[in-house]
């Protein structure tokens, strides 16, 4: 009978800067913000680069209007976890094409931030549980792997080297949301931060439907679930994350 693989901790000593790659406000306080929490009380420095404002995100609420308003929650999020440098893209929330232009932006991005650790998002069809993943995760997701290689190569993307952005290798690339998960953080003790968080998302946690999880319900199942994946008494949270070396 085959069994799953356990899963490793994340060597946290590997690396003191990290940047998140994601689509829209709030992808990244959806568990990772624990980690993000913890690493920062640690005096590692964290970036956001987020594509879009997430002016598409609430059906009450004209993008015009809300574009502004999602990024101000935003930084006040990532305020929460003790992070100060939030970026965003000039991309269409909901229709975020893959290619050039986007793995451009997102190397941009890394050869501006130069991270030890760039944390991305699944660009698999589904979630783990069969959830379906949005077209602009999975756009996202993918033109981070790749751009995570473009950075490190001054022939690809040429423009970038002339506008003084010299190539970084990233030598660690996670993956969050993945069905694969290889590795886990272990965020036991600030459950609470990204709770507190995810709850910055005033407007958008407002305009969801009355039957969707309530944050400290939605982060305890998913943390609380990383801890059990985890099979380790001590680990009551943790994050699970596909990790890969480069």
């Amino acid at each position: 009978m085959s069994t799953e693989p356990a899963l490793a901790a994340l060597d946290e000593t590997t690396f003191d800067s990290v940047l998140c790659v994601v689509a829209h406000p709030d992808d990244i306080e959806y568990g990772t913000a624990a980690a993000i929490a913890k690493w920062t009380a640690a005096g590692k420095r964290v970036r956001y680069f987020l594509l879009t404002r997430g002016e598409a995100g609430i059906d009450t609420m004209d993008p015009v209007d809300a574009a502004p308003a999602r990024a101000d929650e935003e930084r006040a999020s990532a305020a929460v976890v003790g992070v100060e440098e939030v970026e965003f893209g000039d991309h269409s929330d909901g229709t975020i094409e893959y290619g050039l232009t986007l793995r451009r932006d997102i190397a941009s991005a890394i050869r501006r931030a130069r991270p030890d650790l760039v944390i991305g998002t699944t660009f698999d069809v589904t979630f783990p549980g069969g959830v379906l993943n949005q077209a602009d995760h999975r756009a996202v997701g993918l033109a981070t792997a790749d751009a995570c290689a473009d950075a490190g190569n001054r022939w690809i993307f040429p423009e970038l080297v002339d506008d003084g952005l010299e190539p970084w290798h990233v030598r660690l690339l996670a993956v969050g949301g993945s069905q694969r998960p290889t590795h886990f953080v272990d965020v036991t003790g600030h459950l609470d931060d990204a709770i507190e968080s995810l709850e910055e998302h005033r407007l958008y946690n407002a305009a969801l439907p009355e039957d969707f999880p309530k944050p400290a319900e939605l982060l305890g199942n998913i943390l609380g679930g990383g801890g059990e994946a985890v099979a380790d008494p001590a680990v009551e949270h943790a994050l699970l994350l596909e990790v890969f070396q480069r």
